[in-house]
């Protein structure tokens, strides 16, 4: 039989993620991305990078966790540079409480003392009493590996069209991947934009290894080393889908509890200030929907980096049923509707 011919719009962490998991199992793909940049209006671009599926659990579906955790094998496999020393989770001493139903919530940690918060993390000494430590999770520079994607895209003979507006009825292929994000909802209609605001700071006077949370009443705070003392903080979760810059109050709520964490924060340049709306379904969970050829693979929500290698997955194999109904398909994730 034939390979069909595959065509995957948007290059974002979907679309890229996608496009490599096709490749893979043998199947010709072509890339095209409006943008003429990589990354250029993609939420993807201003993502968090943290691939910590038990921490999520604590606020979310158990599929986040089920979904996510086999993406840490996958990122690492994928982009070398994928950091594997854990997550930290702390809150001040009046939110203890918070802390302890956090863990209730969730797994796959160990509760630490002021004194082993100190040992994986010098910096954080004496600031906190309490921590979760989620020692099987990871982390990523959302850039870098959106790069080494397209690079071993490219590796295998599979550029990106970049500059390239196309509607998926549109597209000559048999089959094509619909990973549009947002712009989708032409053709999804419940699709919503949730905004989410981040600060990349440079501080020399910080030293962080590994992705540190800190629980807060409004505003639910991380912190992701980005190395050569660059730190990433975010993260407003707003459903507006009210475009454009960074608002005063999210900046400074944010900054005020990045210097919670560590007072030098205080002194930090200001590198990057970022906003963008992330797609999500009415139940924050990803989805794969057919339409005729189309296969519209969309609904990361907050969970890009995460859940993106389980929609590239539940994407190819959608494509294999279709292409060859006989096929004996892998065990992969699979998403319960009500």
């Amino acid at each position: 039989m034939a390979k069909p011919t595959i065509i995957v719009i948007g290059a974002g962490v979907a679309g890229l993620a996608c496009a490599l998991q096709l490749a893979e199992c043998g199947l010709a793909v072509e890339v095209v991305e409006r943008a003429h940049v990589l990354g250029e209006g993609s939420c993807s671009w201003m993502a968090g990078g943290m691939l910590a599926p038990w921490c999520e659990r604590a606020t979310t579906e158990a599929a986040v966790a089920e979904w996510g955790a086999p993406s840490i094998d996958w990122w690492a496999e994928r982009f070398p540079e994928t950091v594997r020393l854990g997550s930290l989770v702390v809150a001040q001493p009046r939110d203890l409480p918070d802390l302890t139903r956090f863990a209730q919530r969730t797994g796959r940690f160990d509760w630490l003392d002021a004194d082993r918060i100190a040992e994986l993390e010098p910096d954080l000494s004496g600031r906190f009493r309490r921590a979760l430590f989620f020692p099987d999770e990871a982390h990523l520079e959302p850039r870098r590996a959106l790069a080494a994607l397209a690079s071993r895209l490219q590796r295998r003979g599979i550029a990106i069209r970049f500059g390239v507006e196309l509607a998926p009825q549109e597209a000559r292929a048999d089959i094509v991947i619909d990973c549009r994000g947002l712009a989708a909802r032409d053709a999804l209609p419940d699709l919503r934009g949730v905004r989410g605001e981040m600060v990349v700071v440079r501080s020399p006077d910080v030293s962080l290894q590994r992705p540190v949370r800190m629980l807060h009443p409004r505003i639910p705070l991380y912190i992701v080393p980005r190395g050569n003392a660059l730190f990433m903080i975010g993260a407003t979760m707003i459903e507006s889908e009210r475009r454009g810059p960074v608002s005063v109050r999210s900046a400074v709520e944010l900054l005020n509890a990045a210097y919670a964490v560590h007072p030098a924060f205080g002194e930090a340049e200001i590198v990057e200030l970022g906003a963008d709306l992330r797609p999500a379904f009415p139940d924050n969970l990803p989805d794969v929907r057919r339409s005729g050829h189309v296969l519209h693979a969309n609904g990361l929500f907050r969970h890009g980096f995460l859940l993106a290698p389980a929609l590239a997955r539940r994407t190819a194999d959608a494509v294999l049923s279709m292409h060859q109904p006989e096929t004996n398909r892998a065990d992969l994730p699979q998403r319960q509707h009500a």
